[in-house]
């Protein structure tokens, strides 16, 4: 059984702040202070340039991937890290698109991320030849499965909603049509328990400055299922994804396996943070973090929808059938949340009107949840979001 209480330390949370927004930035790991510092000092400011060999930085995105694989259900060698989600992303669809090519439809829904679809879009663009990307309402995806699929991309958490696909049965659905899939994992990756060997997934990809609490811009990742490593083409051949790096080719050759979706120089540094990271799931069960995820979004509903009646719930009710987030809508959302911030609790606001609002035990327990469903009926009885500062948008919502 895991013991929350003993996650709670590991964490640095601001005296008097309730933070709903994992979901979006996980907050510092204190041991990532101390890892990067020694980084910077003992690895890279005492070994200089030989810290690629001496400290074992030319080997740490893989290493690091498979931390996180075991997380999402990947076996070893199948997970590397780096670059961005929107850059892995693209390198999953372009892999899989060359394995179907008689086929010319990625399908995806309405509710999977913008950078998923503006990435996907870019890519046909520029392959051309008749290349369609076709959307349809998140209820509507398994029916939209046949044989004109060349590649099924999703999200498995929606964004927004919290809304959760079946990756087992939409792969399933999309392999006995003859495509493939490319799952997105930002919103599940330390979330929720994900099976992506045991659901038949392809590729997938996901970042790690949410549930894994890796930090700003932490390095993202993507997985290639074993049957595939030597077969998909990184269509971004990028030096270290070579076969030989340093023998300065001329002519690109992919690396083996998981090694060819490498791009650029590992960011080592940010790669330290998510190192130690990773550390605080060392003695984590999955399972526990989910039953109390859902246990706390549950009881969120509950008392929000006991104390603040004008609130729409925009996540399914039902915690199987959602992540670890809970969206409410409201005309005026995006000044409450300002009003819920100058408050102490800090959620997130998604346009046109959806307040989110995530749920993570490692950090996160009942008392946090009852403070911030009182202060947000305060906030909401009382109209105090109704005030000019609280509408003026910022940069990031």
């Amino acid at each position: 059984m895991t013991d929350f209480t003993k996650t709670r330390e590991l964490f640095h949370m601001p005296d008097g702040l309730i933070y709903l927004d994992g979901n979006s930035l996980g907050p510092l790991p204190k041991a990532a202070q101390a890892r990067v510092a020694r980084m910077m000092t003992e690895e890279w400011g005492e070994r200089l340039i030989r810290g690629w060999n001496d400290c074992g930085w030319m080997a740490q995105p893989t290493r690091v991937g498979d931390r996180i694989g075991r997380l999402i259900g990947a076996p070893a060698g199948t997970v590397t890290t780096g670059d961005t989600l929107s850059i892995k992303v693209y390198q999953a669809l372009a892999g899989a698109l060359e394995m179907r090519p008689d086929r010319k439809v990625v399908l995806s829904d309405t509710g999977n991320f913008p950078t998923d679809l503006y990435m996907a879009s870019g890519l046909l663009d520029t392959i051309g030849r008749g290349y369609e990307l076709k959307l349809v309402e998140p209820e509507a995806v398994e029916d939209a499965i046949d044989d004109s699929v060349a590649v099924l991309l999703l999200t498995e958490v929606d964004y927004r909603t919290g809304r959760l696909h079946d990756m087992a049965g939409l792969t399933a659905k999309a392999h006995a049509a003859g495509a493939l899939t490319v799952w997105d994992l930002a919103h599940s990756a330390g979330a929720l328990p994900v099976d992506l060997a045991g659901a038949g997934a392809d590729f997938a990809a996901g970042c790690t400055y949410k549930y894994l609490n890796g930090g700003p811009g932490a390095p993202a990742f993507i997985y290639v299922a074993p049957e595939h490593a030597d077969a998909a083409r990184p269509a971004l051949s990028g030096w270290l994804g070579h076969e030989a790096p340093f023998a300065f080719d001329l002519d690109y050759r992919a690396g083996a396996k998981i090694e060819r979706m490498r791009v650029g120089t590992p960011p080592v540094i940010a790669l330290a943070a998510l190192e130690a990271a990773l550390d605080a799931w060392d003695e984590v069960d999955m399972a526990d973090v989910r039953r109390a995820s859902i246990a706390l979004g549950d009881l969120f509903i509950a008392e929000v929808e006991r104390r603040c009646p004008g609130l729409e719930l925009g996540s399914p009710r039902d915690g199987n059938a959602r992540g670890s987030q809970v969206s409410f809508l409201f005309d005026e959302g995006y000044a409450v949340m300002q009003a819920l911030i100058a408050r102490g609790v800090i959620g997130d606001f998604r346009a046109p009107k959806t307040m989110r609002f995530g749920f993570t035990p490692l950090y996160i327990g009942e008392s946090e949840v009852l403070a911030a469903a009182e202060i947000l009926e305060r906030v909401i009885a009382g109209r105090l979001w109704d005030r000019p500062e609280y509408r003026t948008r910022s940069a990031v919502t």
